[in-house]
């Protein structure tokens, strides 16, 4: 065994007897000064060890989420109805998709972009309309065509009042005329105006009462509008003022729903009856817009390539007078990729400074047609788009925090001869800006440590070293010129 005085040999500290050495209030002075900076230093040491070095450098894009982009957003529309709004998307490898409902919901709007009802769903407007066949035979006219001065009047007199609302211009409303006519004079056999009353077939032209048609929401030709006398149809305590149909247009379809329509009035008394009117005539009507707006919001799916995100007017049976097309609209919310939520950021506020600066950029703003009507004006987004992610090293190996995507965004205000849209063009950056987190290690914080400490105490030993022996110094200098 290793004997204790060769064991004693090897100590680095050796000890000097207490009576060998003496105390000073300049050492103490100096050694509470050495303390409290030794005090302040390790403070400082502990905070840079508690911090995160963050680096941020741009890559080549290594996405981990796939081939597809999601894009959350939630526009508002005040000169859009929900009976055409539709949002189409498209990219340079040839898809086309149109009029998607799956992940899209409608609500409809007022001017000031307030709800006006519950969702508004399309489902009826999207099978295939039968028309008939087509015919040159001419029929006489069976409707009455109505102005802004006797509207109110027949919709006050008859129960029932069907008006179609149309353009001589459209291709679908001359198509419709030939059965509605023809459907218009059995009508008028059936249920004789002067006889009966309680139904009547009625025409708008709305290139001559432009006024009446604005009142009535009409953006699409033709448009069939149900109206009924009295109280008929109830929903949250108000009543249904009327309907649109969205049924078939051939001859037999019309007759058929009007008399489905009729079957529950009763001649003498002219009252409605709910219950009476069949569930085949109910599926083709649906309370019609008693606003012109409607807000999208909704997601979709997109390949990572260059694309557009189109929202405008769409059907496969109407026409769309271009110059009264408004497209303006308000962009409450509008991202790509996964949303970071707000608690995430909150919890990880050091990466304000680099995230959720521009994931929202046209969050909250505005775009106003000012043009009268529309004046075939297109609004158009160009979005450039970056992913970012942020990543921590952990045991030597890197674990992603936050994958998200910023975007800038360039607006503009075009005319065009085609129909007018809202275009969200969108490019994805072949780069991604990585960010990377640098923990300070456990060892490196501790060998900071012992420097601070042996350092300081070191140099404060010097420091008092140096300050006693000039004191020594002066005395002896001192005593000699006494002497």
């Amino acid at each position: 065994m290793v004997s204790s005085t060769k064991l004693k040999s090897v100590d680095f500290y050796r000890k000097i007897p207490r009576d060998l050495t003496e105390a000073s209030l300049s050492g103490a002075g100096l050694s509470i000064v050495a303390a409290l900076f030794m005090v302040f230093l390790f403070g400082m040491e502990l905070s840079s060890y508690l911090e995160v070095n963050t680096t941020t450098s741009v890559i080549v894009d290594k996405s981990t989420d796939g081939d597809f982009l999601r894009i959350d957003f939630n526009i508002s529309f005040p000169a859009l109805s929900c009976e055409f709004a539709s949002v189409d998307v498209s990219d340079v490898l040839g898809t086309n998709r149109l009029n998607i409902t799956k992940t899209i919901r409608k609500f409809p709007i007022d001017p000031h972009l307030r709800s006006t009802g519950a969702e508004f769903h399309s489902g009826l407007t999207l099978h295939h309309i039968n028309h008939g066949e087509e015919t040159k035979e001419e029929f006489p006219d069976g409707a009455i065509p109505l102005t802004s001065g006797s509207f109110e009047s027949f919709t006050h007199h008859f129960p029932i009042l069907v008006v179609k609302f149309n353009a001589p211009w459209c291709y679908w409303s001359n198509r419709l005329k030939p059965s509605w006519e023809k459907a218009a004079n059995i009508i008028k056999q059936k249920y004789d105006p002067e006889t009966d009353g309680r139904v009547l077939l009625a025409n708008v032209d709305c290139t001559e009462e432009p006024a009446l048609c604005k009142r009535n929401h009409i953006q699409g030709y033709p448009s069939i509008r149900i109206f009924r006398k009295g109280s008929d149809l109830r929903e949250d305590h108000g009543h249904h003022e009327h309907e649109s149909y969205y049924g078939d247009r051939d001859t037999e379809s019309i007759v058929k729903m009007v008399d489905g329509l009729v079957a529950p009035i009763h001649p003498e008394t002219h009252k409605v009856a709910l219950e009476g009117i069949s569930n085949d005539t109910l599926k083709n009507l649906k309370k019609a817009p008693v606003t012109g707006g409607c807000r999208v919001e909704g997601y979709v799916r997109v390949k990572k390539v260059p694309g557009n995100l189109v929202i405008s007017a769409h059907s496969g049976a109407h026409s769309f007078d271009s110059s009264q097309m408004n497209m303006s609209h308000v962009v409450s919310h509008l991202s790509f990729g996964r949303m970071i939520s707000p608690r995430l950021l909150t919890d990880m506020k050091r990466l304000l400074p680099y995230l959720g600066q521009s994931h929202d950029r046209l969050d909250g703003k505005a775009f106003i047609n000012q043009h009268e009507f529309g004046a075939n004006v297109t609004i158009e987004h160009y979005l450039q788009i970056v992913k970012t992610e942020v990543t921590t090293r952990r045991s030597g190996q890197e674990h992603s925090i936050i994958e998200e995507y910023e975007y800038t965004a360039h607006s503009s205000v075009a005319q065009t001869y085609y129909l007018p849209v809202a275009k969200f063009h969108f490019e994805l950056s072949p780069m991604q800006i990585l960010i990377t987190e640098d923990p300070k290690s456990f060892s490196h914080f501790i060998t900071n440590l012992c420097a601070i400490i042996g350092g300081v105490f070191t140099v404060a030993g010097i420091l008092d070293s140096i300050f006693h022996n000039t004191l020594r110094l002066i005395k002896k200098v001192e005593l000699g010129k006494n002497i």
